[in-house]
């Protein structure tokens, strides 16, 4: 797999920090959650009634952690043997126009995925169905803040959202807007990682927004094995 050179500015390494990070502690958090169930089930006959839908959650959030990670690592699947039959130029071309579409792509992700959790948020729709026009004007009647999930309770450090979101009545669960913020966060972190794969293709820095052939090389070096033998 490819693999490009570590970002250079200080928002680049904050982003990187910020998806390896994650990363990291969602897979321990997913491990730990089902490895102390299997404990509590198979040797004390309990467990926890919310590490299924805790892992549930982690494991979406990893999944849209890893969507703009994959960007950055040139890890998502491509077929490019129709590409590979023009010349350099118009591979480039064609690659900054398929850079282009994933740019648009990743832009109407940002904004469903924004309209989609606002509804939890107690925050404003945007308008337009394609481009942002603007913000929807909200009315208390439009909050949807007290929308729990089903089986994860409040931690007692959370309360102080309560009389924010929620008009000071108390939470039994969590309120759905917490593991929800990933769908925009998430969105954001790939629109962000597309606006760094166009201008490496703009100026020179890449060839491709897909993998290497590393299966191809994976085949080579196998080959090479067996001749060794």
């Amino acid at each position: 797999m490819a693999h490009p050179a570590p970002p250079t500015t200080p928002l680049g390494r904050f982003v990187n920090e910020i998806e390896e990070t994650m990363i990291a502690l969602l897979l321990a958090g997913m491990t730990l959650i089902t490895f102390a169930n299997v404990v509590l089930r198979y040797g004390y006959n309990t467990g926890l009634i919310w590490g299924l839908e805790a892992v549930t959650f982690l494991f979406a959030w990893l999944v849209l952690f890893g969507v703009s990670y994959a960007v950055k690592v040139t890890a998502h699947l491509g077929v490019d043997a129709v590409i590979n039959l023009f010349s350099p130029p118009v591979r480039r071309i064609i690659a900054l126009a398929a850079a282009t579409v994933c740019l648009a792509y990743a832009f109407l992700l940002l904004k469903g995925a924004w309209d989609y959790w606002a509804n939890f948020a107690n925050l404003p729709q945007t308008t337009g169905k394609w481009f942002p026009t603007g913000f929807e004007e909200m009315k208390r009647s439009s909050f949807r803040g007290w929308y729990e999930v089903i089986d994860i309770p409040l931690p007692e450090w959370l309360r102080w959202i309560e009389p924010i979101m929620n008009e000071g009545e108390a939470y039994e669960k969590i309120p759905r807007f917490i593991p929800y913020a990933i769908l925009p966060f998430g969105m954001a972190l790939l629109l962000f990682r597309f606006v760094q794969a166009t201008v490496r293709l703009a100026n020179g820095t890449a060839q491709s927004l897909i993998v290497s052939h590393e299966a191809e090389e994976d085949v080579e070096a196998v080959k090479h094995m067996n001749e060794g033998n």
